[in-house]
């Protein structure tokens, strides 16, 4: 065990369940997930396992933890039940965790590049065309979707092992059109909703005209915490469009409220969420929430999904579900199994509770990384809109992005990736950087990502008020003094 996982915590080193349940956690996934045998962590910097490391790193990737680790080997230890309904229970506990009374049904994969593949699929044949796929802000939602939203595979392996090629269609799909649409502007500053709206609907009205199903994705908690359009704009749009358009809800950082996913159902929406970021489950997995109506008219599952899904993982309802593999990914129910088991607990949390956490985070980071060290938030809205600080979902504070520029280790954005290394090598690990910060003299400048989880919430909100302060205040802390630029 030493050997394999060095950053474990003590209490599951040489401990023979311990090191099966972390090769099922680690299996049933693309090469992402594969555990580099000296490190003993993914590409990600992240692992399946509790480690001694320090992080604030929920919108990269998380470490499960302790509590979702023994949650784990108990369920594992009284047996666990066939994977159709393995899945099909955690269907309904998603469900009812965001009390979602609207008729709606949960499709899973091994990670949340592969949703993409969930909604080019529920609309597929929609347009005579084919499907326009409009994505916002790309570098704001991960790398791999730039493949996956055209309907093409993103890796060299899918979760069944089976042997692909990037950027080679799935075979099924149908045409598919995608533009990008920035949600910064060349400056790293973010845009304006009505702007955005509007270069959404030249998009929109192009795809009508060609006789493409636009398929337009919504931005709700992006990797610098941005939501766009907002919702007004976008109910603009689908009085406008209607039949011609199906909305995604990119909400896969899953910092959303209950009520915000209801909203976003309640319009027809498929929205996706991920288990491994904010909830706080290990990395690996994926959810996408779509509504019947959009299930009961989508054509029959394409062929090429038999080289990424099993059935069970798409449930009943779904036509040509029949042509898929029917067996088990392990690895991912058990993923699915301990984010389910943190969003659950986190639910179970008073809104005041879950609030009182949340204002201190921000004040630890206030005092400590940016009057402390004198780096800058990167705001999540645009310039000369700060009345807009008040206005953004208490959600969407869990996460702070960072300037650290002036750092003389992380001026660029590739000397910030070097330092995001370099802390985890001291135990300390924090969101990946981001490119959303000029350089006066061009080129992007170094960023990190500061972010709370939901088992972090949990656990801190048992404190009472003064030792709840002195916990982030000494968390954050030790990052300062890491991050300490030398006078």
């Amino acid at each position: 065990m030493t050997a394999d996982f060095p950053d474990i915590l003590p209490a599951y080193r040489g401990n023979p369940a311990a090191a099966d349940l972390i090769a099922l956690l680690s299996s049933g996934g693309d090469a992402r997930i594969v555990l580099d045998p000296e490190s003993g962590l993914n590409r990600y910097l992240s692992a399946p396992y509790p480690r001694r490391t320090l992080a604030f790193a929920s919108s990269t990737a998380n470490d499960i933890s302790a509590a979702a680790f023994e949650h784990l080997l108990a369920r594992q230890a009284a047996g666990m039940a066939g994977y159709a309904e393995q899945l099909e229970g955690l269907g309904r506990r998603v469900l009812a965790a965001y009390s979602v009374t609207s008729a709606a049904r949960v499709v899973f994969a091994p990670s949340g590049t592969d949703l993409e593949f969930v909604a080019l699929a529920a609309v597929a044949g929609r347009g005579k065309a084919g499907t326009h796929n409009i994505l916002l802000g790309a570098d704001e939602v991960g790398s791999g979707c730039i493949h996956s939203a055209q309907g093409h595979y993103f890796a060299k392996e899918t979760a069944l092992g089976t042997a692909t090629e990037v950027g080679e269609p799935v075979e099924g799909l149908g045409p598919v059109s995608l533009v990008d649409i920035p949600v910064r502007c060349g400056e790293g500053e973010a845009l304006g909703s009505a702007e955005i709206a509007g270069q959404i609907r030249t998009e929109l009205v192009i795809a009508r005209g060609q006789g493409r199903h636009a398929l337009l994705h919504v931005v709700h908690g992006s990797k610098t915490g941005l939501i766009l359009p907002k919702l007004a704009e976008l109910d603009a749009l689908i009085a406008e469009f209607g039949e011609d358009m199906t909305l995604v809800v990119d909400a896969c950082q899953a910092r959303i409220t209950s009520q915000a996913l209801r909203d976003y159902l309640d319009r027809g929406a498929i929205v996706f969420i991920t288990g491994s970021k904010f909830m706080g489950g290990p990395p690996f997995s994926g959810m996408a929430l779509v509504p019947d109506s959009i299930i009961a008219r989508a054509a029959p599952l394409p062929a090429g999904f038999a080289t990424i899904f099993r059935r069970a993982e798409w449930g009943e309802g779904w036509q040509g579900r029949e042509q898929l593999e029917d067996s088990a990914n392990p690895g991912l129910a058990l993923r699915l199994e301990a984010s389910v088991f943190e969003l659950e607990r986190f639910q179970a949390l008073a809104f005041a509770e879950v609030e009182r956490v949340i204002r201190v985070f921000q004040r630890a980071i206030g005092s400590q990384l940016i009057e402390g060290q004198g780096f800058a938030m990167v705001q999540p809205y645009p310039p000369g809109r700060e009345g807009q600080a008040s206005e953004h979902p208490l959600e969407m504070q869990t996460l702070a992005t960072l300037d650290i520029s002036r750092h003389p280790q992380a001026r660029t954005f590739d000397d910030a990736q070097a330092l995001y290394r370099s802390l985890d090598r001291l135990g300390l690990r924090l969101g990946q950087p981001v490119k959303c910060v000029r350089l006066p003299e061009g080129g992007w400048g170094g960023t990190l990502r500061v972010g709370l989880s939901m088992p972090q919430v949990t656990e801190l909100s048992a404190l009472d008020d003064g030792a709840l302060e002195t916990a982030l205040s000494e968390r954050i802390g030790r990052f300062a003094e890491a991050l300490k630029v030398p006078a």
